[in-house]
């Protein structure tokens, strides 16, 4: 997805599709306050961060932490420009209309993905989690026929809104915007994890001063309002 139009030369970036929605909104502000036009294309979070490490020509990279840190040690971003943008912690997703299960404990969880029919999660952060906590509980082998892992850039509420997935859960803010789902809440505190997402400039970028503005702006407190409208906390 395309955010913002191109203006003389514009600055450009790639972020995963947990910040799609705040970047939406927060871009075309910048845009008015600048003057400067800004492109950033969302995508699976495994994706950008290869395209990035591929040497993909993008001035800033927004990403969890962790995957600019393995960027970092590949010397494809500038490590001392780096800022934290948002935290985001871990939802449950069912069908709109459908009777809620109790995921007010971390045995309620358990037991309501125990009795789902399919278990759905994403490629991203939340759900490299969620299949170690599955191990954790020694549940995986049972429910590894039922687990849906959505492809990579396709939000789990997508799969949950037609009907391929009972149980969803991914990012907060990738499931506050999808039609046809309700969200019981997040994870309870006890399994609750919480990504933070970063955002930097990469070596490859030709306009690095443009680009760390850009970057202090989506740090700043200008931004905080957007990011909780999100479904994300300022980091």
């Amino acid at each position: 997805m395309a955010i913002g139009q191109t203006m003389h030369e514009p600055v450009t970036g790639i972020s995963s599709m947990a910040t799609r929605g705040m970047l939406a909104e927060l871009i075309p502000e910048y845009e008015r306050q600048s003057g400067r036009s800004v492109i950033i294309e969302s995508v699976g979070g495994v994706a950008a961060a290869r395209r990035v490490q591929e040497g993909e020509p993008f001035d800033v990279v927004v990403l969890a932490a962790d995957a600019l840190d393995r960027l970092a040690e590949a010397g494809r971003i500038d490590s001392e420009g780096r800022v934290d943008v948002a935290r985001s912690g871990v939802s449950v997703a069912v069908a709109a209309g459908v009777s809620w299960p109790d995921i007010s404990s971390e045995a309620a969880v358990r037991d309501a993905i125990l009795a789902a029919r399919s278990i759905g999660y994403s490629t991203g952060p939340s759900g490299v989690y969620l299949s170690r906590l599955f191990e954790r509980w020694g549940i995986a082998g049972t429910i590894a026929p039922r687990i849906v892992q959505a492809p990579p850039g396709v939000p789990v509420g997508t799969l949950v809104a037609r009907g391929d997935v009972e149980l969803g859960f991914q990012q907060s803010s990738e499931l506050m915007h999808v039609a046809g789902i309700d969200v019981p809440g997040p994870l309870p505190p006890e399994i609750q994890i919480v990504t933070v997402f970063s955002a930097a400039v990469c070596t490859a970028s030709r306009q690095k001063d443009v680009a760390k503005a850009l970057l202090s702006f989506l740090a700043s407190p200008q931004a905080d309002a957007a990011k909780l409208r999100h479904g994300m906390e300022p980091a």
